[in-house]
């Protein structure tokens, strides 16, 4: 799993630990994602860089989370509800400024390790 989160610098590189450790345990309390498999990029930006919808402020942080397929639409969901409300709790960021995408692939797109995502017989963690 990749995480990307995107916001303007000001806003972002402040809080951008706590939210990767707030973004981990979300991941791991729904998911059940080890702690040792974070895989975070922070993509802080200028302000005129970066556009965002009306009725947002300068909080607004978008965070694209890269998975392999597999995962039930009803878990998905409980996860992009569980970061709004922990993220919201955590760093008082209202969920309007929030914007979360799951982008699913296919375990054989992806590669670590030497192999390929649907040769892994080793995960920690299950993909469904």
């Amino acid at each position: 799993m990749m995480i990307a989160v995107y916001g303007i610098e000001a806003q972002l590189n402040p809080i951008k630990a706590r939210l990767s450790n707030i973004i981990q345990a979300t991941l791991t309390q729904v998911i059940g994602l080890p702690e040792d498999k974070r895989a975070h990029r922070f993509f802080p930006m200028n302000a005129e860089d970066f556009y965002y919808p009306d009725g947002r402020t300068d909080a607004y942080t978008v965070i694209e989370i890269n998975m392999m397929t597999g995962r039930e639409i009803a878990t998905k969901k409980m996860l992009i509800k569980a970061l709004f409300e922990n993220i919201e709790r955590e760093l008082n960021i209202k969920p309007i400024n929030i914007e979360i995408t799951i982008k699913e692939q296919p375990a054989h797109c992806w590669g670590f390790r030497d192999i390929t995502g649907d040769e892994a017989q080793d995960l920690k963690y299950k993909v469904n």
